[in-house]
């Protein structure tokens, strides 16, 4: 068994409801991200890969393409940006071109904070 994994990083600003600052929670404020996809499986007989780069690079740019210097609250089907959204939607974006998708985290490496995703992966 194997895994292979794919990272991309992109910039993005959001709002937030929360309960802790509710005044201050409402601001619009940005944050640096990085975004793992990650499938796992059998290496195929005949290519020798769990599955092509190429296949994770399209997926990942497509994801990228649709958060990077975007204001969240305005993306299509992500909810709340919190960071277990974001991780949900990367998958729902990945899966149905990355066979054997594993998980998807989203890190916040400014601040130590990460969030793994692992959906639904009997496909």
């Amino acid at each position: 068994m194997f895994e292979i994994a794919k990272q991309f990083r992109f910039e993005a600003a959001h709002t937030l409801t929360r309960k802790l600052e509710a005044e201050a929670s409402r601001r619009i404020h940005g944050h640096s991200y990085r975004a793992e996809i990650v499938v796992r499986g059998e290496a195929d007989p005949q290519t020798g890969m769990v599955t092509d780069f190429g296949v994770l690079d399209r997926a990942v740019q497509q994801a990228r393409a649709a958060l990077d210097h975007r204001f969240l609250d305005d993306v299509p089907g992500l909810g709340p940006p919190t960071m277990e959204n974001l991780s949900a939607w990367i998958w729902r974006q990945a899966a149905p071109s990355c066979r054997g998708l594993a998980r998807v985290t989203v890190y916040r490496d400014s601040t130590g904070e990460a969030c793994s995703y692992f959906g639904d992966s009997a496909r």
